[in-house]
């Protein structure tokens, strides 16, 4: 589908909403805040996940959260986990993860957020997919999977 024909959907659909009474986030303009189902988004951005420390891991959940909020469904988050950060896929992690972390996760997942979880870190831990929390998805080798998504536009996040 072509950008005219997105815009004039949304222009469309906005009118109906604003004569619905409903009012979209922030006020924006609604033609801006409206994605239809299959329309790539805007932002594309890619976290590496690769400590078990606490509050590197509180620090990097936190930024999701406020990319998502910031951006709403205009932005395609996935998550690398590898090496000490895989645990927090882990449905048994080998290393401490809190538990208000692994909530956030799940939630997250929930809102589109992939957790990609390496292959290899996997393999030396002796897991394999059934190992990981149901919404994690396995990938041969996690710094692979970074530079993949960095060549199809994803912007990429270290801490």
């Amino acid at each position: 589908m072509n950008e005219v024909t997105n815009t004039n959907r949304r222009r469309v659909l906005a009118a109906a909403l604003a004569g619905a009474g409903v009012t979209l986030m922030g006020g924006a303009r609604a033609e801006e805040e409206l994605r239809f189902p299959g329309e790539d988004p805007t932002h594309k951005i890619v976290y590496q996940f690769n400590k078990a420390d606490l509050g590197y891991q509180d620090h990097v959940i936190f930024s999701i959260g406020a990319v998502l909020r910031k951006y709403g469904d205009d932005v395609k988050i996935v998550v690398v986990a590898f090496a000490e950060g895989i645990h927090i896929l882990g449905k048994k992690p080998g290393r401490e993860v809190k538990e208000e972390i692994r909530q956030r996760v799940s939630s997250l997942a929930q809102y589109g957020v992939e957790f990609h979880a390496c292959g290899n870190t996997m393999k030396s831990l002796g897991w394999t997919e059934a190992d990981l929390l149901p919404f994690a998805k396995y990938v041969e080798v996690g710094a692979a999977d970074l530079m993949e998504l960095q060549e199809q536009g994803y912007a990429y996040i270290s801490w």
